[in-house]
């Protein structure tokens, strides 16, 4: 499976599938490096980071969705409300393997929905639907309403509470109970009029040296159990 960005534009209500070019993942490597870039290249200077030029970028790492020990992470990267400069931080759980599952190394948010809105990206497709009876609750409450309502308890969900929604420059994004918990991007969120992001996928990272890779992982768990 080739790794994709999804674009979504919440102004526009419209979503888009791009290759992530070879040069800029080996370059920027990570979530991190990756989100940054992105947010460097597209966020203008000077932009407010609650207004519509900020954008929110979900990007996990390339060891995100296999075996490798301790690699389920995503870095979540905009401007930050609180500081001012490069807001970056760092989340764990089910949520970034599930992403990679879907086919997906990073979202970018853009733009700024009329109303609560919250994305799923299942089965390869993405939509915007409404978070009107979302819009209020805690981050705990608001992963139950969005799995039932969508009618599977599979399905992994990053959202906000109501720090975010109010724009709170400490917001929290949080999925299961896992926090992206640094310079306020929560509260980006929520600027965004963005409850939650659900997705899920039954696809499988691929690995160009299935040998390398065993061994690496044999060394990096012979190392931790000894640690």
């Amino acid at each position: 499976m080739s790794d994709s960005l999804l674009r979504v534009n919440l102004t526009t209500r419209t979503a888009s599938l791009e290759e992530v070019p070879a040069d800029l993942a080996h370059d920027f490597v990570g979530g991190a490096g990756l989100g940054i870039k992105y947010l460097f290249d597209e966020v203008p200077p000077g932009s407010d980071p609650l207004g519509e030029d900020n954008k929110l970028i979900f990007a996990s790492g390339p060891l995100t969705g296999t075996s490798a020990p301790c690699a389920s992470r995503m870095a979540v990267v905009g401007r930050s409300p609180l500081t001012g400069a490069v807001g970056m931080c760092l989340t764990g759980g089910y949520f970034p393997a599930e992403l990679k599952f879907c086919g997906i190394t990073a979202i970018v948010i853009e733009g700024k929905a009329d109303k609560p809105v919250y994305l799923t990206f299942l089965d390869g497709k993405a939509a915007i639907r409404s978070a009107t009876r979302m819009w209020g609750t805690t981050t705990s409450d608001c992963q139950t309403l969005i799995k039932d309502e969508l009618g599977d308890q599979g399905v992994r969900v990053a959202c906000i509470g109501p720090a975010g929604e109010n724009q709170c420059k400490l917001a929290c994004i949080i999925n299961e109970v896992r926090a992206a918990g640094r310079k306020g991007l929560g509260a980006v969120m929520g600027s965004k009029n963005l409850k939650a992001i659900a997705v899920k996928g039954s696809g499988a990272v691929a690995v160009a040296d299935e040998a390398a890779f065993r061994s690496g992982r044999s060394n990096m768990l012979a190392a931790m159990k000894a640690s």
